[in-house]
């Protein structure tokens, strides 16, 4: 009897309740529109969508930054155009090279690499300015910016890339001068560059004059990206300009044809 009342008896709840917690301060204070942190709207917050190229911050191609970009890029072009002479007749021609113009271009290397330590250091503040610029353009950068600077950011990086791998370091072959006499290479050598592998002296500076060349390409590629977004600029201008005439048009037809039929109901 006994048992079946213990077992009839409604047992007591033993799990102790939850008291309900306000939550941390920072919960507490945080805004319901909020996202979290790896939402990917918190992605996506480095990018003003709502900006546009008449807002004010808008840094567009005729800002400072752009002057910062462009500036640098025309002068390693002009840098790049003065030697092509020197690198057409190892690229561009068929003919062979003489020996006598592979000691001048040697000469002419060696003289660049070995100039003063200010020359390196303009060269260097020439190169910081041109990525400060794209740094200043890409700050809460519009959608503008981001297709047409982003993409010029990506070439400027490869040509850095590209001035450092191969041109610096083919300027340094020239100056420890890794060739014997006769100019052969592919044997370790013993000096700056020790343990590394070194072409032939014809073949290391055609390696160089094409690293010109696949340099120039890319500083035009920066120009062109930045005259494009100048002209997506100027096309959308043209085209605000179109639909505020068309709508100022509309909307003096409309008052005109209000008012004649306030007339005629005054007749």
């Amino acid at each position: 009897m006994s048992l079946f009342v213990a077992q009839t008896l409604p047992r007591r709840n033993t799990t102790k309740r939850r008291l309900h917690h306000p939550g941390s301060a920072a919960q507490r204070t945080r805004p319901a529109s909020a996202s979290p942190p790896n939402s990917p709207e918190m992605a996506d917050q480095w990018v003003d969508w709502n900006k546009t190229t008449r807002s004010k911050d808008y840094r567009g191609s005729a800002s400072f930054a752009t002057f910062l970009i462009i500036g640098p890029v025309c002068f390693f072009l002009g840098i790049l155009f003065a030697s092509f002479p020197y690198d057409f007749p190892l690229l561009w021609t068929s003919d062979p090279v003489p020996a006598a113009y592979l000691d001048q271009l040697e000469t002419h290397l060696r003289f660049m690499h070995q100039s003063p330590p200010l020359i390196a250091r303009l060269l260097n503040i020439v190169v910081s300015a041109g990525f400060l610029g794209f740094f200043i353009k890409l700050f809460k950068p519009s959608e503008a910016n981001v297709l047409f600077d982003g993409a010029s950011l990506v070439l400027y990086v490869i040509g850095a890339g590209v001035y450092i791998a191969n041109i610096v370091k083919g300027m340094r072959t020239v100056s420890a001068g890794a060739w014997d006499d006769e100019g052969n290479g592919g044997i370790p050598f013993d000096g700056p560059l020790t343990g590394e592998i070194i072409l032939g002296r014809e073949d290391s500076l055609k390696v160089l004059s094409a690293s010109n060349t696949i340099l120039a390409l890319v500083l035009v590629g920066v120009l062109v990206l930045q005259v494009g977004q100048w002209y997506a600029e100027r096309k959308e201008a043209d085209d605000i300009k179109k639909n505020d005439a068309a709508d100022a048009a509309a909307a003096a037809a409309g008052s005109a044809g209000g008012d004649a039929g306030q007339g005629k109901k005054r007749q």
